[in-house]
């Protein structure tokens, strides 16, 4: 059977989309051949599994007390034994990896998206701009944050944990906002940009548009390893009593709490040390292969 010329041609389009595929499906097949992108993957879906499905099989609550097993070891009726209150260890401790699970998403995704706002307004509009936006930038670098957290820490009562998200977020941004500012700048002279600038598209749609789509590999591996460091942010400020305040609990709080009965009752620490220390591992395996598999020079 022969072909005609226009038939050839649509087989050979078609043929060329085939064998060049895009690069969501690029990256997806990179990570997924990673061994340990696969690992934290795993590690993370068990961890999310564990602290939002978790307390359907158990018998307490995070608030219930059993006053006839005060610091009890693990058995069949407490799994990771009880604390000095008579609380149910699993239950307080799956309650706090959720609220760190998730004070530590919400800061990594409103830090990145702050830090990707602000770099590329910077580098694209330059001049007073740039001057006020960095500024701004290397004003909050300097302070201590720690500080500035601890003094404000009485307004992080139980009920008010989303202000302690935006303050955490708040001093997490500014190294990455550097490097998107000195990205967009080099963006901001490529044909593509001149092109839409040339044809009247606004500058807010450029940078919406054109300039953070080519940023995207940068701020997808930011955000995952943002996570981690809100984690062990909101962990060591909820240690020292000033992230998280009672009655609520978070994974710093028990770690905190842990450590004065760990000598002669490890169970009261080593449940909230030891999901701390896998979740921040699984967040860090994802985010070192995420890296890799965005790294446009690596081969497919």
């Amino acid at each position: 059977m022969t072909l005609s010329r226009e038939e050839l041609a649509r087989v050979s389009a078609g043929a060329g989309r085939l064998a060049v595929p895009s690069r969501g499906r690029l990256v997806a097949g990179r990570f997924l051949r990673s061994g340990q992108g696969r690992s934290g993957a795993a590690l993370l879906a068990l961890v999310f599994l564990l602290a939002f499905a978790g307390p359907l099989a158990g018998r307490w609550s995070h608030t219930d007390k059993d006053f006839l097993a005060f610091l009890q070891p693990p058995s069949a009726l407490h799994w990771f034994g009880t604390l000095q209150t008579g609380a149910d260890v699993y239950a307080v401790t799956l309650r706090g990896l959720q609220r760190s699970l998730v004070v530590g998403l919400l800061a990594a995704v409103l830090s990145t998206v702050l830090a990707a706002l602000v770099g590329a307004f910077a580098g694209y509009f330059l001049g007073w701009t740039e001057r006020t936006l960095m500024w701004v930038t290397d004003l909050l670098l300097v302070l201590p944050a720690f500080l500035i957290l601890a003094v404000m820490s009485p307004l992080f009562s139980s009920g008010q944990w989303p202000l302690f998200v935006a303050m955490l977020a708040l001093f997490l941004w500014m190294v990455t906002s550097k490097i998107v500012r000195g990205m967009t700048i080099s963006l901001r002279e490529r044909e593509f940009v001149q092109a839409a600038r040339f044809m009247g598209v606004p500058p807010v749609t450029i940078i919406f548009r054109h300039i953070l789509p080519n940023l995207s590999s940068l701020l997808v591996v930011d955000a995952t390893l943002n996570v981690s460091a809100a984690i062990l942010t909101e962990t060591s400020l909820s240690y020292f009593g000033f992230g998280i305040q009672p009655p609520d609990v978070s994974l710093g709080t028990l770690i905190a709490d842990g450590t004065r009965t760990a000598t002669y009752a490890p169970w009261t620490f080593w449940f909230a040390a030891g999901l701390l220390i896998v979740t921040v591992l699984a967040v860090n395996l994802i985010g070192d292969s995420l890296r890799d598999a965005l790294d446009p020079e690596r081969p497919g």
